[in-house]
Formats: structure tokens, C-alpha cells, sequence
């Protein structure tokens, strides 16, 4: 993937960003700040060029080493997931291109995020610090760790799918957060699911049927 260009801020045009905002409206995203903060930023470039013409469309997309970039309803419903609860640490597992990560940045004062593949850890940086997106730490790192000297954290958000969620997460979310993951159930079907800690007791609430890549352990150099 080539790296980032500041030309391609302005390569396509907000009347493409609005009528994407315009559809995630009608699909049920309510939350007037998610929506205002995804028709302004420019999510084609968090795409190889190639595929940069596809970004406002309502698909994922590759993005290389078997991962993909999140559709917008994806990107949008698990960000206004996150903002219901005010959070002010967030922790992101996944960075993956960085455009959810940015998206989090611009919503929430501080953000931590891991990625465990250096390659796309090394793109999403520079593409972060290209849109100043200064608030956004990140690390790379085997995700199912989180960051245990940053915790805890008011709310986590998994971007990968997971059949039991690591302890270290939910040892890290601070009693009273939030943690929005899709899980696997026992079918193999993946649900978006909040989970709210409450002591030591993690209540999980299913939400709508998703599609993620698996979340995977170790690091990739």
C-alpha cells in the first residue's frame, strides 16, 4: 500500500460524504456527532488507491494481511455505541487501516489503540498524524493483552471477533464501563454485544447479527 498523500484529503467531494451520512441515517444511526464527524473526515484515505473509489460505499473493504476496513453502518453504530456512554479513556483493539481509530479520536478525549501487524500499525500511524489525530496512542502489540499500564478504561471496543473475550480486557475496564465486541455464539453466528461491568460481574447484551475477522494472537513484524 503506498503511504499517505496529503492530496488525497480532498480527492472526493463532501456530496459523496453527506449522501454516506445520508444512508446511515435511514439505516437507524442516530447520533448527531458520529454522523457529523464521518462526513468530514475522508475515509478513502484509509484505502490502497486502487480502491479508493469504493470507500463511501456500503461494503468493507481489504485493506491487506487479511483484514478489512469496516462498512460505514459498522464504523458508525460501534462508535455511537461507545459515545452513548461519555467515555473519557477509550481503548481500541484493532487499529487495522486507522479510520475507526480516527473516527474514536475525534469523539473522545483520550484513545488508546493496539494493532498486532506492524505494517498496518506503521500506515495507520502516519495517516493519523497526517489528519492530527494527536489524542490517538498506539501501540503494536498483541491486542488480547490491551494495554495494562494505560487501564483502566471507561470503554473498549473490539474490532475483531472473538469466541470468549481475553481476560485482560475485562480485567482492564474500569467497574462501571463499557466493552462493544462482536462475540461468536455457539453456532458460529457473530453478535455486536455490549458488555457492562458492574464489579466483578460482566453482564452481555446481544445487539444485532455482524461479520468480523477473527481476533488472532502474537504479533506480525
Amino acid at each position: 500500500m503506498r503511504s499517505p498523500d496529503i492530496r488525497g484529503v480532498g480527492m472526493t467531494s463532501q456530496r459523496t460524504r453527506d449522501r454516506m451520512v445520508i444512508r446511515l441515517s435511514e439505516q437507524g444511526i442516530r447520533d448527531s456527532r458520529v454522523l457529523e464527524i464521518m462526513a468530514r473526515e475522508p475515509r478513502h484515505l484509509f484505502l490502497d488507491e486502487a480502491l479508493s473509489h469504493r470507500a463511501y460505499e456500503d461494503t468493507a473493504l481489504p485493506i491487506g494481511h487479511g483484514q478489512t476496513l469496516s462498512q460505514p453502518w459498522i464504523v458508525a453504530r460501534m462508535s455511537e455505541l461507545l459515545h452513548q456512554q461519555a467515555p473519557s479513556r477509550v481503548l481500541e483493539i484493532g487499529t487495522g487501516s486507522g479510520y475507526q481509530t480516527l473516527i474514536l479520536a475525534r469523539l473522545f478525549e483520550e484513545l488508546w489503540s493496539v494493532e498486532r501487524i506492524n505494517a498496518l500499525h506503521c500506515l495507520a500511524g502516519r495517516r493519523l498524524r497526517l489528519l492530527k489525530a494527536h489524542n490517538a496512542r498506539l501501540r503494536l502489540a498483541d491486542g488480547g493483552h490491551g494495554w495494562p499500564e494505560a487501564a483502566p478504561f471507561d470503554a473498549i471496543l473490539l474490532t475483531a471477533c472473538a469466541s470468549e473475550l481475553p481476560e485482560p480486557l475485562l480485567s482492564q475496564l474500569a467497574d462501571g464501563g463499557v466493552l462493544i465486541a462482536p462475540l461468536e455464539a455457539l453456532d458460529g453466528t457473530q453478535w455486536l454485544t455490549r458488555v457492562r461491568r458492574s464489579g466483578d460481574q460482566f453482564d452481555h447484551e446481544r445487539l444485532e447479527p455482524v461479520r468480523f475477522v477473527p481476533l488472532l494472537e502474537g504479533v506480525i513484524r
